[in-house]
């Protein structure tokens, strides 16, 4: 049998040294270096002009507002704490969905959310045109290099010209609606230029429109999104200080939204408030957690179980 075995090496052999199709005989670390194209550079500060402010409420009250409260019932809470607030402000929120952005810019009043931004990811909301101008009207979105690059527009370029910002410091939506690990990108910004950063906790969006879903389930999921008390950092307070607060302050947040001001209170008094990464226990048993729904108990549609 050396025959037969010596035949499969000589065919192994010429296979691995014949140019299939066009494959180059130079070894990849040979090849010579060619850098990595650059990003397209999307310039949005015609967004935040006059006809770009126009052009917004337009599209938010006479389209977006209508059709996304068509599809999702939303409970806004906490809307008091801007009433001590001038702005500019950085909204820290947790994310979960494509309905998040939505849900924080209708929750706002008419002052705020005429003058917010939202940070989007270059890769995705700004990799074609159309989907960059779209975003660029409805939500007011300047773009942000999560892998590198350059940008048109800096957060803190947006911030100094009194706008304020809502920032995702997951920096992608969770793949099974709990809380993530938080960037440092809101608190660098925050110790920079010394603005207050307002966090936002919301619940449901992951059950009404998981990552991978290009439209809200039906039946009118309820959400519900509740603002918090601003966060302030110190003179000498660093960026990796600062960040855990603002994820403790999300955590409380969301665990006064799942119970009561009060019970809230006292588990972050005692330091024991719910970390929002969830328990560590198997995927399918997590996603299943979020997507339960928000409808008290009372208001759900009653079942009867035939046995």
């Amino acid at each position: 049998m050396n025959w037969l075995t010596d035949g499969i090496s000589d065919v192994r052999r010429t296979a691995d040294g014949w140019r299939w199709g066009r494959r180059s005989q130079v070894p990849r670390s040979a090849e010579p270096f060619v850098p990595a194209q650059q990003s397209t550079v999307f310039h949005t500060d015609w967004a935040r002009t006059r006809a770009g402010r126009v052009a917004r409420e337009v599209a938010q009250k006479g389209a977006l507002e209508p059709l996304f409260r068509s599809q999702v019932r939303a409970h806004v809470q906490g809307l008091d704490v801007l009433t001590k607030l001038e702005g500019p402000v950085i909204f820290v929120a947790n994310h979960a969905s494509h309905l998040d952005t939505p849900l924080i810019l209708l929750s706002l009043p008419k002052k705020w959310r005429r003058r917010t931004a939202v940070a989007a990811a270059a890769d995705y909301f700004f990799d074609t045109w159309w989907r960059a101008v779209g975003s660029s009207i409805a939500f007011n979105t300047f773009p942000i290099e999560r892998r590198g690059g350059t940008m048109a527009t800096t957060p803190g370029a947006v911030l100094a010209d009194g706008w304020s910002l809502v920032i995702f410091p997951e920096g992608t939506r969770s793949p099974d609606g709990f809380v993530g690990n938080f960037q440092l990108g809101a608190a660098y910004l925050a110790t920079q230029h010394q603005v207050p950063v307002v966090p936002i906790a919301h619940r449901g969006t992951f059950a009404a429109m998981p990552r991978g879903q290009r439209w809200p389930s039906p039946g009118r999921r309820r959400l519900t999104i509740r603002f918090g008390e601003p966060l302030r950092p110190s003179a000498d307070e660093s960026p990796r200080d600062f960040a855990p607060r603002i994820r403790d302050a999300l955590a409380a947040l969301l665990d006064e939204d799942r119970s009561t001001w009060w019970e809230a209170r006292r588990r972050a008094a005692a330091g024991r408030t719910p970390d929002p990464a969830g328990a560590a226990t198997a995927q399918w048993r997590r996603v299943w957690e979020q997507t339960a729904d928000l409808d008290p108990p009372e208001q759900s549609p009653r079942r009867i179980w035939h046995h």
